[in-house]
């Protein structure tokens, strides 16, 4: 038996499509049923086959409850860790600091418990250390605690912190950092606000680099690890390095929309967060945007994939096609 958890979220409920597709026998956590929703929704871009998700055995808890997660373990050999809180704002670092740590220490002691045969847990590039004199960034950079990293990079890294314990307790583990990874169901958070926006008529650009990533090849290269003699090492997954504007008017192009149009600088994002901060202590509402989002969109990060592709003998899927299905997607 497979263990998911954030099956409901977008790399798990990918996963779980590719899992069921090798039939695998998987159970995946989940926390409310109006969730489930949203697998199903990923599954038809898939098949057409409604039946498929009913062979999930689905289990309800959260992760951070560890009387409610022993039970999901019974019976288990590998667990893909896909369940995060992703955010950048300082409101939610508390929270964060117990789903992405807390919750990820009681995987690991249950899954030392139970003597699984592996784990792989999904990490991010928040938690790999920045570029050295301008070179990509690999593996090897060191994540450095001293710099004004955000709450979702500290908690991010104390959850890989927590995996490495899991390698040293006997259980292997593969991490993966993916980047910004582009795919298709969740429309209203992470990367799939970028199609509903550009979809909807978004005017504005940056010109920061990142990496960018499908996630069919996130979760593709995930069970290649997972299924591998390959243990106790971590993988940068980065199809290419692009920036903002290009990602943006890709997405505009696949729709056949007007590409954005208005190039906003440094010193105009930094005003925009310092007056969405000021608003949402007032409000109490959610900032538009953040200190760390806002630095994000600016900032210049180049990453290597090259030690997956050589472990794997792997090829990732141009952005420019992972965002064209995408789009496809969106318009069902």
């Amino acid at each position: 038996m497979i263990l998911v958890t954030g099956g409901t979220g977008l790399v798990g409920a990918h996963l779980l499509y590719h899992l069921l597709k090798n039939d695998e026998k998987v159970r995946a956590i989940y926390r409310s049923k109006d969730k489930i929703e949203s697998v199903k929704k990923v599954f038809s871009y898939y098949t057409d086959d409604v039946t498929l998700i009913d062979k999930i055995d689905w289990f309800k808890a959260d992760i951070t409850e560890v009387p409610a997660m022993i039970p999901a373990f019974v019976g288990v050999k590998k667990v893909y860790h896909c369940a995060a809180f992703i955010s950048f704002n300082p409101k939610d670092y508390i929270e964060m600091r117990k789903i992405n740590i807390h919750g990820t220490a009681i995987i690991v002691n249950l899954s030392i418990d139970a003597k699984i045969d592996k784990l792989c847990f999904v990490g991010s590039i928040a938690s790999v250390g920045e570029s050295i004199n301008g070179q990509l960034i690999t593996e090897e950079n060191e994540w450095n605690k001293e710099l004004d990293n955000s709450g979702y990079s500290i908690t991010k890294f104390g959850a890989e912190m927590e995996v490495w314990r899991a390698s040293q307790e006997g259980v292997e583990v593969v991490i993966v950092n993916p980047g910004v990874i582009l795919g298709s169901g969740f429309w209203q958070s992470g990367s799939g606000k970028l199609f509903s926006q550009v979809y909807n008529g978004f005017k504005y650009f940056t010109e920061g680099i990142t990496g960018f990533v499908g996630v069919k090849d996130v979760v593709k290269t995930m069970i290649l690890l997972t299924d591998s003699t390959i243990k106790n090492q971590r993988f940068i997954l980065v199809s290419e390095n692009k920036t903002y504007k290009d990602v943006l008017f890709a997405i505009a192009d696949g729709f056949g929309k007007k590409r954005p149009f208005k190039k906003i600088k440094p010193w105009q994002t930094t005003i925009l967060w310092r007056s969405s901060s000021l608003v949402a202590k007032i409000s109490g509402v959610q900032p538009l945007l953040s200190k760390y989002s806002a630095r994000s969109a600016h900032s210049v990060s180049k990453y290597s994939s090259q030690k997956i592709k050589e472990a794997l003998n792997y090829q990732f899927e141009k952005v420019d096609t992972v965002i064209k299905d995408v789009c496809k997607n969106y318009s069902k």
